[in-house]
């Protein structure tokens, strides 16, 4: 696969050149990488609503609290 990388006149890597034969090689192999977006289920959708609604603020931590779970002595 020969891609090219396109970038920014401060040298940023902004994209990728593809060639189209190459493309429909990825599109025959990975089936649905055309799509723009992952397509997520509904159910999971309304599964994260439902359990984030059921979920009581303090279930929470604050930010302080998480960085002394996470500190390493």
């Amino acid at each position: 696969m020969s891609l090219q990388f396109i970038a920014d006149s401060a040298g940023k890597t902004t994209g990728v050149y593809i060639p189209i034969k190459d493309w429909d090689k990825l599109k025959a192999k990975y089936e649905g990488i055309e799509q723009e977006e992952a397509s997520i289920p509904n159910w999971q959708k309304e599964l994260v609503r439902e359990r984030i609604q059921n979920t009581k603020s303090e279930d929470y931590l604050s930010w302080e609290e998480v960085e002394e779970k996470i500190k390493f002595d």
